[in-house]
C-alpha cells in the first residue's frame, strides 16, 4: 500500500515538474523562445522539436470563385508604341485574372508590407544587365557624399562598355547628374565614374553594393560590377531585385530621378557654372513611364546573357507595387498585365501602428535607475511593438477578418537592454499569417546583486 502510494505520489511530482518547467521554457500561444528574435523582419514559427524561418510573405490568394469580375465588362487592349509618349493605360483595363507572364523569373510586391502577390521561379539566381544601377544609385546616394560635389572625370572614368554618355577627361559634373545619366541612360561610364568617386575603386564600390545586400538580409544577389555587364558571379533574384528596388523608393531622391523621363545635365567649368556646350540630353530608356499610368520608375536592362530585364514600380490610392521581370521577351506587356492583377484585386491594409501595443512582462531579478539616481527593484519591464505593420489583402478580406495574437514569454530574466526583441505579435488570416510585429523592451534593466 505504501509502495502504491509512494508511486502514485512519484508520478504526481513528476507531472507538476514538468508542468513548470514547460511554464518556464515555452512561449504563451506559439512556444517561441525569446532567445529566437533576431531582428526585426525574420518571423518564427514553432513546429514540434523545430523551428524554421518566413522571411517571404505570400500574400492571401485571390478566390476567383467569390470575386471574379466578367471580363466583358473591361476593355484589355494595350499597345506599346515605339518612340511616342503617349499613355495606352486604360483605367478600364483591369485583368482580374493571374498575369500571363513569359520571363524566366518574376514577382509582383507590395512595397509597405514586402507581401508577394505575384510570383513566378523569383528566388531562381539569375544574371540582371542594367538593374544593377538600382542598387548603385541607392548606395551612392546613401553614401554621405553630397549630391552637388563636382566629381572630375580622370582617365579610369571614361571608354566604359556599353551605353554612355562618353565622358571625357577633365570633365566636371556633379554626383547627381552622374545619377541622372546612371538612371535615365543607364550610362556605363557614369556608373564607373560613381563608383570610384564614391569608395575610391569599383571593387571596392562593388564591396559596398554586397555590404547593403547584407543590410537588407538578401541572400541571393552578389554584385562584382556597378553597372551589370556580365560577370558570372554577378547575378540576383526577382526576389532580391525587388527588395532592394523598395528599399531604394523610401528615398525621396532616388525617385525623384527614376521617375524623370527626360533631363538635360551640363559638365561644370571651373568656376562652377554650366558648360553649355557639352550639353547631355538624356532620355529615360524606361517606357513604362510613358506607358503606364501611375509608373513611378524604375530601370530598364539588357545584355545577350542576361535577356529583357525590367524593374517598374507604380503608385495607386496608398498601394506602392513593384514588379520585376527577368529574362523576359515580353516584358512591357508582362509588367502592365502585373500591375493591373495587383492593384486590381489587392489593397494594402493598416495592422497596426508602430508603438501602438504596450505591455508588461514579469522579470526576474531586475534593477533600474530612477529619476532619483537610486536603484530601484522591478518585478516587470516594459514593452512595446517597435515598427508599423500592413499587408496586402485581397479586396474580398477586410482588416476585421484578420486576427492577432501576442506571444510574450511569461517571464524573463535580466539583464536586458532597451531594444532587446521579447516577443512579437502576429496577424492572421485563418491558418495563415499575413504580417508581424515585434515586441522590444523599452529601458534598460541591470541584474541585481546576489546577497
Amino acid at each position: 500500500m505504501k509502495t502504491a502510494k509512494f508511486f502514485t505520489g512519484s508520478l504526481i511530482f513528476i507531472f507538476v515538474l514538468i508542468l513548470l518547467t514547460s511554464s518556464i521554457q515555452r512561449i504563451i500561444y506559439y512556444n517561441i523562445p525569446v532567445n529566437l528574435y533576431q531582428d526585426s523582419k525574420n518571423v518564427y514559427i514553432y513546429d514540434t522539436d523545430e523551428f524554421y524561418l518566413i522571411d517571404q510573405i505570400q500574400a492571401i490568394p485571390v478566390d476567383f470563385d467569390n470575386n471574379l469580375i466578367d471580363d466583358s465588362d473591361y476593355d484589355f487592349a494595350f499597345e506599346i508604341q515605339e518612340g511616342e509618349d503617349v499613355q495606352v493605360f486604360n483605367s478600364n483595363s483591369i485583368p482580374v485574372s493571374l498575369p500571363s507572364v513569359a520571363a524566366q523569373s518574376a514577382i509582383l510586391i507590395d512595397t509597405d508590407s514586402g507581401d508577394i502577390i505575384y510570383e513566378l521561379n523569383s528566388n531562381k539566381r539569375l544574371p540582371m544587365a542594367s538593374t544593377t544601377k538600382i542598387i548603385t544609385a541607392i548606395v551612392a546616394i546613401e553614401s554621405g557624399m553630397p549630391l552637388d560635389k563636382i566629381i572630375t572625370i580622370t582617365k579610369k572614368m571614361t571608354g566604359a562598355e556599353g551605353s554612355s554618355i562618353y565622358l571625357y577627361q577633365n570633365e566636371r559634373f556633379t554626383l547627381n547628374d552622374l545619377l541622372y545619366a546612371l538612371l535615365l541612360n543607364s550610362a556605363n561610364d557614369a556608373a564607373e565614374a560613381i563608383a570610384i568617386s564614391v569608395a575610391g575603386s569599383i571593387e571596392k564600390f562593388a564591396e559596398m553594393m554586397n555590404e547593403k545586400v547584407k543590410e537588407l538580409n538578401l541572400k541571393d544577389s552578389n554584385f562584382t560590377n556597378p553597372h551589370g555587364l556580365d560577370n558570372e558571379m554577378h547575378y540576383t533574384t526577382a526576389y532580391d531585385l525587388a527588395k532592394i528596388t523598395a528599399h531604394a523608393l523610401e528615398n525621396e531622391i532616388f525617385v525623384e530621378i527614376a521617375s524623370a523621363k527626360n533631363k538635360i545635365i551640363y559638365p561644370k567649368n571651373a568656376d562652377g557654372t554650366n558648360n553649355e556646350s557639352g550639353a547631355r540630353y538624356l532620355r529615360n530608356h524606361n517606357k513604362m513611364l510613358r506607358l503606364y499610368k501611375d509608373a513611378i520608375g524604375v530601370k530598364t536592362g539588357f545584355t545577350k546573357r542576361s535577356g529583357r530585364c525590367l524593374v517598374s514600380a507604380a503608385e495607386r490610392n496608398g498601394t506602392k507595387l513593384v514588379a520585376v521581370t527577368l529574362n523576359a521577351s515580353d516584358d512591357w506587356n508582362d509588367h502592365i498585365e502585373m500591375l493591373d492583377y495587383g492593384f486590381a484585386n489587392y489593397r494594402n491594409v493598416e495592422l497596426c501602428k508602430e508603438h501602438e501595443y504596450k505591455f508588461n512582462v514579469n522579470i526576474v531579478n531586475g534593477y533600474k535607475i530612477n529619476q532619483d539616481g537610486k536603484k530601484e527593484n522591478l518585478t516587470d519591464i516594459k514593452c512595446e511593438n517597435i515598427h508599423a505593420e500592413s499587408a496586402s489583402l485581397p479586396n474580398s478580406i477586410n482588416r476585421e477578418n484578420i486576427e492577432s495574437k501576442i506571444e510574450l514569454p511569461q517571464f524573463i530574466y535580466a539583464p536586458v537592454k532597451k531594444g532587446d526583441m521579447i516577443g512579437r505579435i502576429v496577424f492572421m488570416y485563418k491558418d495563415r499569417i499575413v504580417g508581424y510585429s515585434v515586441i522590444a523592451a523599452c529601458e534598460d534593466v541591470g541584474v541585481r546583486n546576489k546577497k
